[in-house]
């Protein structure tokens, strides 16, 4: 298909979502960037309300709208909430599209999705030689997150982030097809790129998650991004290539279903896959909608095939105390809250304690923090407060993005709370 071409689908498909917008404005409650800002072009209505006749947009000031298109964290608080039903993040994603087709991508963002992230054997190859010079360019900070700072005026600016693990997931778990064990079923697992880079402990503990409750583990070789990153940015180029790859690794008729511990993958497969699709052979889009159909959150998937079952076992007397922040890609996008806390509620060494506003967005939105950190920032600061407030000794959640915002906030804030992932808490007991 033709770029023009799909300009036109994107640009006809837009039109048809935008009617269901009636502009009552609920999005305005429960939108974290308008919260920080009150400014209508912020909000979900004002966005919808500029596309509106986007044709038009695109001659008189591309730009102007890009710009107001790319201030949205993509939450999908706002989606979650409208009581019309308007797929606010699927028109916003489509939207980006066209702009970038209309405009073109960046210099920078298409020499990183296009010459690296688009290139698997590439990415991993640049990722694994950056350890050896990271602690040349960056300080350690905090030693119970993990967390470092730039050394030197970085563009990364005052922000802490986690290392960039020693070893990745897929050199320390080499690529399997192990067959179904008592639970009889068979799963494919994806990892993605920031467990298989940043947290391989997380990949681990799902990994002997899985082989514990008796389950089959597929996974392929040489897995590649989900395509978020260059979907978030309207490069549907890279999107398409990297669903490709994927999809040539991955068979549906091979096993029952498809898990992964990264909130934001669960719900870009689910749901991005086989909306985004188009571009591709009609045997390759029948093979996206199967392995969406498949596809669940590790907890989801866990929970519902049964294989956590009986009372959860009481706190124990030194339990210490747990707070949970629900990811909005795992909550608002797939509905998925009551499964994380299940298997945390497990393992009696530790005792949940609820944090005011648990759903609330951490401010991260990808690539929104590196662009616009300082209102990423502010909305991060709401949930730290009340990670604090909560009085516990961690925070679990169920998406490494959302861990590097709650660790970059903790280890600014001098706060020595640990950040785990739901699974590592439900692993200690196995």
């Amino acid at each position: 298909m033709s770029s023009v071409t799909q300009l036109a689908r994107l640009l006809a498909e837009l039109d048809e979502q935008l009617i269901a917008c009636m502009r009552c404005g609920f999005c305005q409650s429960v939108c974290p960037l308008y919260g920080e800002t009150g400014r209508e072009a912020d909000v979900a209505r004002g966005k919808l309300a500029l596309l509106d006749g986007l044709a038009h947009e695109l001659l008189s000031d591309p730009h102007g709208v890009q710009e107001r298109l790319e201030r949205c964290l993509l939450c999908g608080s706002c989606a979650a909430n409208c009581p019309s039903g308007v797929k606010v993040l699927d028109i916003f994603l489509k939207a980006r599209a066209i702009l970038s087709g209309y405009l073109g991508l960046p210099p920078a963002k298409k020499l990183l999705f296009r010459q690296v992230l688009a290139r698997p054997a590439l990415f991993n190859k640049l990722m694994s030689l950056a350890p050896r010079f990271e602690g040349l360019l960056t300080k350690p900070v905090d030693s119970l997150l993990d967390t470092s700072c730039a050394r030197f005026t970085s563009p990364l600016g005052q922000r802490h982030f986690k290392r960039l693990a020693r070893v990745p997931l897929h050199r320390l778990e080499p690529p399997r097809a192990t067959p179904a064990g008592a639970s009889g079923l068979r799963v494919a697992f994806f990892a993605g790129c920031l467990i298989d880079k940043l947290y391989p402990g997380v990949g681990r503990a799902a990994l002997k998650t899985l082989e514990h409750h008796g389950v089959g583990v597929e996974m392929p070789a040489q897995e590649a991004c989900c395509g978020i990153p260059a979907l978030s940015a309207g490069d549907t180029a890279t999107f398409s290539k990297l669903l490709g790859h994927n999809l040539a690794r991955l068979d549906p008729a091979k096993f029952d279903y498809m898990v992964t511990a990264c909130a934001t993958c669960a719900s870009t497969i689910h749901k991005l896959w086989p909306l985004m699709c188009g571009s591709l052979t009609p045997q390759a889009q029948e093979r996206a909608k199967a392995l969406a159909a498949k596809t669940r959150d590790v907890s989801q998937f866990l929970v519902e095939a049964g294989l956590v079952i009986g009372q959860a076992p009481a706190p124990g007397p030194d339990a210490k105390p747990l707070t949970y922040h629900d990811p909005c890609h795992l909550k608002k996008s797939l509905g998925v809250a009551a499964a994380p806390r299940r298997l945390m509620a497990a393992n009696p060494a530790w005792r949940l304690q609820e944090m005011i506003e648990s759903d609330w967005c951490c401010g991260l939105g990808g690539s929104f923090s590196l662009e616009h950190y300082d209102l990423s920032q502010q909305i991060g600061g709401h949930k730290l407060e009340h990670i604090v407030a909560s009085g516990a000794a961690a925070v679990a959640t169920g998406c490494p993005a959302c861990m590097l915002q709650i660790s970059d906030q903790l280890s600014q804030a001098g706060r020595h709370v640990a950040v785990k992932h739901y699974l590592e808490i439900y692993a200690e007991t196995l």
